[in-house]
């Protein structure tokens, strides 16, 4: 009997040494913030799928100039208004509304009723499309052996790569808006919150006026004065978009300020442009991030709504906004000219969207229901 409960004890006691040895082992491997975030937008399906769907956008935006399609300023005016074929060339088209206009013409409602004369026309403009050449883009091609596979707007031009190079410059206005007025939201709302006092005051009541302006009238007056182009694009979105930033960083560097890391870093002679740049700002570094992910479709939208008005990309450059607007006019006609890039734009902004909310669900410390 003394065997045995000797044998028990020992197999018990080994069994609590190595439990213990597991629960240190997990002890030291720990967990952090940002595994539990990254475990968290993995869970979320729809921002997965955002992250796909604007990865895809990129890619396109950026490999544009070596992509198999035609250029988005090629312009043969014998296509104006072509509709969307994935199988049919030009040339087959443009024979297609010929046909119709001949029956049209002589009020028929078969092609075999056609008249000689008609039927003579038809043929005469068949062969005429088959060797009809030009020079697009340096190059001699057959230019009704061209395919639109989204159609071709009012001056002959393909919407399919028009869409895709104006996503070059919406995407960099979304991106660069968004980064440029968060860093200067970040700037000026780390040192309000940090100095305090006199200068946190008057920062904030700055601000508070700002607030109270229209803000789609100071981007307006800004692009009226400085002119229309990509540039004054950009500074006239950031200069009235970085004050929500200011806010949320000033709050977030408040909070923070006065921790124990902060005060050894103090203890240690760190210069207050330090302990800002170095130890305060990348601890907010996650709420910046979502700012700027929420911001890109915020400031693409405002894009689309200057271009719609006339004030936002000029040509010969081109963008979602200008696209939309001039297919406005002849959307009962010409429905895909104002479909094709407002489905690409509203795609982009929900995925945008879909990103922002899974990075703001992830990195909430206080939602442990996903991990």
């Amino acid at each position: 009997m003394k065997s045995t409960e000797i044998k028990e004890s020992a197999i018990a006691s080994v069994g609590s040494d190595n439990s213990n040895n597991i629960l240190d082992d997990e002890a030291v491997k720990g967990g952090s913030l940002t595994k539990d975030a990254i475990r968290r937008l993995r869970k979320n399906k729809l921002a997965i799928i955002g992250l796909w769907i604007v990865g895809v956008y990129i890619i396109l935006a950026v490999t544009a100039p070596i992509l198999p399609i035609h250029s988005f300023s090629d312009q043969v005016l014998s296509h104006q208004n072509l509709r969307p074929s994935l199988t049919k060339t030009a040339g087959e088209l443009l024979v297609e509304l010929r046909i119709k206009s001949l029956m049209q013409q002589e009020q028929v409602s078969d092609v075999s009723m056609l008249s000689r004369s008609a039927v003579s026309n038809y043929t005469e403009y068949t062969e005429m499309l088959a060797l009809e050449e030009r020079t697009l883009s340096g190059k001699l091609v057959m230019v009704n052996d061209r395919r639109y596979i989204l159609g071709v707007d009012d001056l002959g031009r393909d919407v399919l790569a028009r869409v895709i190079y104006g996503s070059q410059i919406s995407i960099a206005v979304g991106i660069f808006g968004a980064v440029t007025s968060v860093l200067i939201g970040t700037i000026i709302g780390a040192i309000s919150g940090y100095v305090g006092g006199r200068t946190d005051y008057i920062i904030m009541r700055v601000v508070d006026v700002m607030y109270g302006l229209p803000y789609m009238l100071l981007v307006i007056l800004l692009m009226s004065i400085f002119g229309r182009n990509i540039f004054n694009l950009f500074l006239a979105l950031a200069l009235v978009s970085w004050l929500t930033t200011a806010r949320v960083v000033r709050g977030q560097i408040m909070s923070l300020k006065n921790s124990l890391f902060i005060e050894s870093a103090r203890s240690m002679g760190a210069s207050n442009l330090r302990i800002v740049f170095i130890h305060l700002i990348p601890n907010t570094l996650t709420v910046i991030i979502i700012f700027v992910t929420l911001g890109v479709p915020a400031f693409i939208l405002t894009e689309s709504f200057l271009s719609f008005l006339g004030l936002g990309i000029s040509a010969p450059y081109t963008s979602w906004g200008v696209l939309v607007r001039d297919g406005v006019p002849s959307m009962s006609v010409y429905p895909w000219r104002l479909i094709v890039p407002s489905v690409a734009m509203v795609v982009f902004l929900f995925s945008m969207n879909f990103i922002g909310d899974g990075l703001r669900d992830a990195f909430d410390p206080h939602d442990k229901k996903n991990l």
